[in-house]
């Protein structure tokens, strides 16, 4: 899907999965491990899309169930009470915090996306995507935490916020998709997300974006219930 129109879009939204990464390596224990595992993920997930498999949308089984059930379970995991004592010794939360930033760069992608008629305008900052807020305001919540406002009920706002944000356009991006259950966004579906290297959006960026969310959440509620 490599167009001369579609290349500043294609460059942005690379650098913004690269930062995904990177931030998830730093705010994680530099595991170097749970990094190679994501990055296999990502390739065979791009594998499939590259080679049309979501966007056929004439299977009998959906095929975003391969992006979408895997990943909930892998969540499901994360925040289960022996990986979150595993996770509290290695979490850097200034790297968790800012990583929410590369939502920038998303919003900037789908709004691109938009523009070429790969998504739906709802799933943009001009329609019902306000994601954009969680982008601009990471940085500025991390320098307010860990420099002149050291509240941890206020990371956790944050945080549910930031998480009901993304939930939000996660539902309306599977909604306006061409799927059974489509619901919104018939003369314009979200198309973008079932190609490469856009597939990573839904399979990787979301995902880690739901998971660190969720982990520091549950994180900072241990850590207020400890003596």
């Amino acid at each position: 899907m490599s167009t001369d129109h579609l290349f500043w879009i294609e460059g942005l939204f690379y650098l913004t999965f690269t930062l995904s990464l990177l931030f998830f390596y730093l705010a994680n224990g530099r595991s170097l491990k749970w990094l190679g595992i994501i990055m296999l993920g990502a390739a065979f997930h791009g594998i499939l899309a590259h080679q049309g498999y979501y966007a056929n949308t004439d299977a009998k089984a959906p095929p975003f169930a391969l992006v979408l059930l895997p990943n909930t379970l892998f969540i499901i995991l994360g925040l289960l009470p022996h990986n979150l004592r595993k996770l509290a010794a290695h979490r850097n939360r200034k790297w968790s915090t800012l990583s929410h930033s590369v939502r920038i760069g998303v919003e900037l992608v789908l709004w691109g996306l938009f523009m070429e008629k790969l998504v739906p305008e709802l799933m943009t900052f001009e329609g019902r995507n306000f994601d954009i807020l969680a982008g601009v305001s990471a940085p500025i919540v991390a320098l307010l935490y860990f420099r002149y406002w050291p509240s941890d009920r206020f990371l956790i706002a944050w945080n549910c916020l930031g998480l009901g944000l993304v939930l939000f356009i996660l539902v309306n991006g599977v909604l306006s998709a061409e799927l059974p259950f489509q619901q919104f966004a018939f003369d314009q579906p979200n198309k973008a997300v079932a190609l490469f290297p856009f597939i990573w959006l839904p399979a990787v960026i979301v995902p880690l974006v739901i998971w660190t969310h969720l982990s520091d959440i549950f994180l900072l509620l241990q850590s207020k219930r400890q003596p």
